[in-house]
């Protein structure tokens, strides 16, 4: 028996955290897998996984075992994709990471139509609002709103990406004008706590130097739709992503604040690890994200 199949047989153990669940998702028996991890272990003269009849858990060896193997099967499975030149034969499983705020808006049907355009690959999409270790979890890439920052992965620009401050006409009667963000301080603000500041909105002065502006409000949510939909009933500015106001500021609903003040460096970024052989579904599926992004600002530019 080869070493390759012990080493995958144990890392559908570990990943089904069990034995029996892990048999259930390969098809293979449990006595098979067991006995295949059984002798993983025998041949590397450690012990890999404690096993009791209602607990499972890895051992120090077998965490280290794991985190490498996993990396080994990655590049081999890797190697085998990039011999598949045509696109046709793509097949397999993306694990992605991507912030709620991504998948909930209009902008997560890229995912979808991702899918339906490559139907033998299959998607797993955790919404996760935190930046996830994409090897410790084992992820093979995420979507990331953020500042570029050298972070030793490589990451590709799928898009712009801008926040806009805005409130109803109706608020900007009542407290404004509103003409530099300082006014904010007598002003009621919904706070998204997915910001990294909370309680204080940082922007940018004419000169190039950032300003922090301490603001208070009836409402925190961790939610920019939530926020969106306070913003809209009245109740006060709001900071939220292009492609959730977008529609509400081009009707005439919110009016955009504050527009020169607005920090400017942030991108949509898909982030993946270094590899030496980068899968040919990891490449194809960026690839596909990049156009997607470019039909869309082609569309909202016509």
């Amino acid at each position: 028996m080869d070493t390759l199949t012990r080493m995958r047989a144990f890392i559908d153990v570990v990943e089904a955290e069990g034995f029996s669940a892990a048999a259930r998702r390969t098809g293979r028996s449990k006595a098979l897998l067991s006995k295949y991890v059984r002798e993983l272990e025998d041949d590397l003269g450690a012990l890999l996984l404690n096993r009791t009849t209602r607990q499972f858990s890895l051992t120090e060896a077998g965490h280290t075992y794991y985190r490498t193997a996993a990396d080994i099967l990655k590049e081999i499975d890797s190697l085998k994709d990039l011999v598949r030149e045509n696109n046709a034969d793509l097949k397999g499983k993306l694990r992605i990471s991507a912030p709620r705020t991504f998948i909930d808006a209009d902008v997560g049907q890229s995912l979808i139509d991702f899918a339906k355009a490559h139907p033998d690959v299959s998607l797993e999409i955790v919404a996760d609002d935190r930046f996830v270790d994409l090897i410790e979890e084992s992820f093979d890439l995420a979507i990331r709103i953020t500042k570029l920052e050298d972070s030793g992965m490589i990451a590709k620009k799928l898009s712009d990406f801008r926040v806009h401050a805005v409130a109803t006409p109706e608020l900007v009667a009542k407290f404004g004008p509103l003409e530099h963000p300082q006014e904010l301080n007598r002003t009621p603000f919904i706070i998204d706590t997915n910001s990294r500041w909370h309680n204080n909105v940082r922007f940018v002065e004419r000169d190039g130097s950032l300003i922090s502006v301490a603001v208070t409000g009836p409402i925190e949510v961790n939610s920019p739709q939530a926020t969106l939909r306070a913003a809209r009933a009245g109740l006060g500015v709001a900071i939220i992503p292009d492609f959730i106001a977008a529609a509400c500021i081009q009707s005439g609903e919110l009016v955009n604040l504050f527009d020169d003040y607005i920090i400017k460096d942030r991108g949509i970024y898909a982030v993946y690890p270094h590899r030496r052989y980068l899968p040919a579904k990891v490449r194809s599926f960026v690839d596909f994200l990049v156009q997607w992004f470019r039909k869309q600002q082609h569309a909202a530019q016509s």
